[in-house]
């Protein structure tokens, strides 16, 4: 956590304060006496200069520095991490699926780095019957996304039902971030394996919720083991993931946005801001329910 100590105003210490008696030390004196009257005002001023100072502070500062850092402090805990990037501007836009009736925000640019987002989009939104699927099973399928290969940044939406191994009941209210994210990712793998093994692949590092227009949210941050590629060899290379997840219709909405783990104090922070903007929409009449025509794959 980072926290910033501000340095005592230095006005309060110097003779020319605003607020000073002076005119108290002129009191009752004659001319007769000016250089007597000047030494005296001197030791006044001293006496005065070092008494505000202990009154103001017992170590050294001010009561106007003590609140500013405690305001400071505050922020420190309610944005935790926000960091340099984060704090920069940034530009994005939004995205909106009327099929499936969801919005979310994707950043563009960084003017201030004159830095330029290269997506493509590589899936256009589509129905759930006629998505992707991410495992043999087909229940979670992936019904948008768009990549920037040159940064290597990815986000995808994906739709499927729960799984039963982890959310055991239909009040989602009982659901906790952890399960979800277990849910999500049991069924999250292109291999034919067991949800154990697809879970072995990957690591849940934080899973909370949030409510938002009366309707929760599941927010989870994991890393997804990756074979070492021609461009990276490490031995242990991980993609690191921070998600969103709503429920709808009895089916899990999940936006996912990713990037290599090494390139994440770089480019985090722009993805959480994504997935933190993600949002299920009211219906539309092209809004196609994923139950709807699950025979129809056009």
């Amino acid at each position: 956590m980072k926290m910033v100590l501000l340095s005592p105003s230095p006005s309060l210490f110097t003779t020319n304060h605003p607020f000073l008696p002076h005119h108290l030390c002129f009191r009752n004196q004659t001319r007769t006496t000016l250089d007597h009257k000047k030494c005296r005002i001197r030791e006044k001023l001293q006496i005065c200069a070092c008494d505000t100072s202990e009154s103001t502070t017992e170590n050294g500062f001010s009561r106007r520095d003590l609140v500013l850092f405690g305001l400071s402090y505050s922020l420190s805990l309610v944005f935790p991490s926000l960091g340099s990037h984060a704090e920069e501007e940034l530009k994005m836009v939004s995205l909106v699926d009327d099929i499936n009736s969801y919005s979310y925000l994707y950043p563009v640019e960084l003017p201030s780095k004159n830095f330029l987002f290269k997506w493509v989009e590589s899936r256009k939104p589509e129905r759930y019957s006629s998505a992707a699927p991410l495992s043999p099973d087909a229940r979670l399928r992936i019904v948008s996304e768009r990549v920037d290969i040159i940064d290597n940044l990815i986000i995808s939406v994906s739709i499927g039902p729960p799984n039963s191994q982890f959310i055991k009941t239909k009040d989602k209210r009982t659901w906790t971030a952890k399960d979800v994210a277990d849910s999500v990712l049991s069924d999250k793998s292109a291999l034919r394996v067991t949800s154990s093994q697809r879970m072995a692949e990957s690591s849940v590092l934080d899973a909370h919720s949030s409510e938002i227009d009366g309707e929760p949210y599941w927010y989870y941050d994991y890393l997804v083991r990756k074979s070492p590629t021609k461009i990276a060899q490490e031995p242990n290379l991980y993609r690191r993931y921070v998600a969103s997840t709503a429920e709808r219709d009895g089916y899990l909405y999940s936006l996912n946005a990713s990037t290599l783990s090494k390139q994440w104090n770089k480019m985090g922070p722009f993805l959480e801001k994504t997935v933190a903007s993600f949002r299920l929409n009211p219906p539309t009449e092209n809004y196609v329910p994923p139950y709807k025509d699950p025979w129809r794959f056009w």
